[in-house]
């Protein structure tokens, strides 16, 4: 019996792009023996050959940087530029594994300082978690899939990656690349699945770690279902809140906001959503922000020219469409976009001062949608951002430190841009949503740490003195 087939359309024009067999849950049950057995053997690949193996995988991705972007983009539909950008984020994050591999070491416990730890010595030492079983999302259909799959080959960790229904095809060509650099096979496995066989894994004994993207709603539902003892890492979104105080012109700062809100058309876990602004200046950051959002160019991901293009399937496109409905309906006003384009493309729209109660003001649109909304007391704006379940990136815009100083320290936010978006991100640096948006941390060195258990021994001997 042959397996079923995942279609694979372009989320831009809806044309059939590929078609991909489904593993079967027979063939998913294999996959998670296999990488069992093989952490029962003990017998990583030796950390100097995965060293050579990540080295070889780096010409390797950057001779194909052009048609890594091309399929990106086409699965995906990130602009072209944006989709080339995360290619070359994909590079520098193997780099980095590299480099985070020769710095990784244990720690020196102290003894011999009370009688009962004389003649001892101490030390701990990082080995691989286990069976690592990965979930990734549409929106970076080749970053992501590194920040997940790469670091596990860093610890000795054997991996099973599932990529987003919509955006196979980028995982499996870089998992074909990891192999072709040396990788065998069993260590690194695919598994292009239904969500409910993907489920059924999450409750596997077998699998020692979950490495999730995706929506808050579905990541914690997965962790409830964990066996015990399985650990998890959950990245999922939030409002992504940016205040812009009295004291800054807008037109220093107008392409980071619109950067942020608009990038990969608000689909992204920490798309500027929230603008707080002073009120003597609410007309003058509107006016700004028609100007420019309304020059934002959106169309095909494929054209050079492209600064937005499609959401990533048109049931998305209506319901961003809703949202903004019932937020107009609530009293919100719109200051530019806010139709369809097509049946894949929602004009980028900037809504001023919707209700707080409203779908925009209190859930993740993952859209081209701005909101405004002013304050003349900045404890008052920071109150109703605070009122919010999410907690991941903000940022505050203001050329005075006190200011700076007092928003970034209380702001319930994991990271706090000043003067830059929220959507800001080096890929080393630690990563990840606090409250409903999140649990553990991401970015290469801290996935690494993750994907890591110590194991502390402790050597007694009478020449051991201290």
């Amino acid at each position: 019996m042959k397996n079923e087939v995942l279609k694979v359309y372009s989320p831009f024009t809806r044309e059939l792009i590929d078609t991909v067999p489904l593993h079967s849950e027979q063939e998913a049950e294999k996959m998670v023996q296999t990488a069992f057995d093989l952490m029962k053997r003990s017998h990583p690949v030796p950390l100097h050959e995965r060293i050579t193996i990540l080295e070889r995988l780096i010409p390797m991705m950057e001779s194909s940087i052009e048609s890594l972007t091309i399929m990106a983009a086409k699965e995906g539909g990130k602009p072209y530029l944006d989709s080339k950008v995360e290619v070359l984020r994909a590079i520098q994050g193997v780099k980095s594994t590299i480099d985070t591999i020769r710095t990784m070491h244990g720690t020196e416990i102290p003894m011999g300082i009370t009688t009962s730890s004389q003649h001892k010595l101490a030390f701990t030492m990082h080995e691989p978690i286990g069976v690592v079983f990965a979930i990734s999302a549409f929106n970076h259909p080749l970053n992501l899939i590194v920040h997940q799959v790469i670091p596990a080959i860093a610890v000795g960790a054997p991996v099973i990656i599932k990529p987003a229904s919509s955006t196979p095809r980028t995982c499996l060509t870089f998992i074909d690349m990891i192999h072709q650099a040396g990788l065998p096979k069993e260590w690194c496995q695919a598994l292009i699945c239904t969500s409910t066989l993907a489920q059924q894994l999450v409750g596997d004994s077998r699998i020692a770690m979950l490495s999730f993207i995706g929506s808050a709603e579905i990541g914690w539902k997965l962790r409830s279902l964990l066996a015990p003892g399985m650990r998890c890492a959950l990245e999922h979104g939030g409002i992504a809140p940016s205040i812009l105080a009295h004291d800054v012109h807008i037109s220093e700062y107008i392409e980071k906001i619109v950067k942020g809100a608009m990038y990969h058309s608000g689909q992204v876990c920490v798309s500027t959503q929230q603008l707080h602004v002073h009120a003597s200046c609410i007309d003058e950051v509107a006016a700004a922000l028609k100007d420019r959002v309304t020059r934002f160019a959106v169309g095909d991901p494929l054209k050079e020219e492209s600064e937005g293009g499609p959401l990533i399937h048109p049931h998305e496109v209506q319901r961003v469409q809703s949202w903004i409905h019932e937020a107009v309906s609530g009293g919100a006003q719109i200051i530019c976009g806010g139709n369809t384009i097509s049946e894949t493309i929602h004009e980028p729209t900037v809504l001023l001062s919707p209700s707080l109660n409203a779908k925009v003001s209190t859930a993740e649109i993952f859209g081209p949608v701005l909101c405004l909304y002013p304050y003349t007391d900045i404890e008052v704006a920071m109150h109703n951002i605070n009122a919010s379940p999410f907690g991941f990136q903000a940022s505050i815009f203001t050329n005075n430190t006190d200011i700076a100083f007092n928003v970034m320290t209380k702001l319930n936010a994991s990271a706090v841009m000043h003067n830059d978006h929220t959507a800001f991100r080096v890929d080393w640096m630690p990563f990840g949503g606090r409250d409903v948006s999140g649990l553990g941390c991401g970015g290469i060195p801290h996935t690494i740490k993750e994907y890591s258990r110590e194991k502390m021994m402790i050597f007694h001997s009478q020449h051991i003195r201290r």
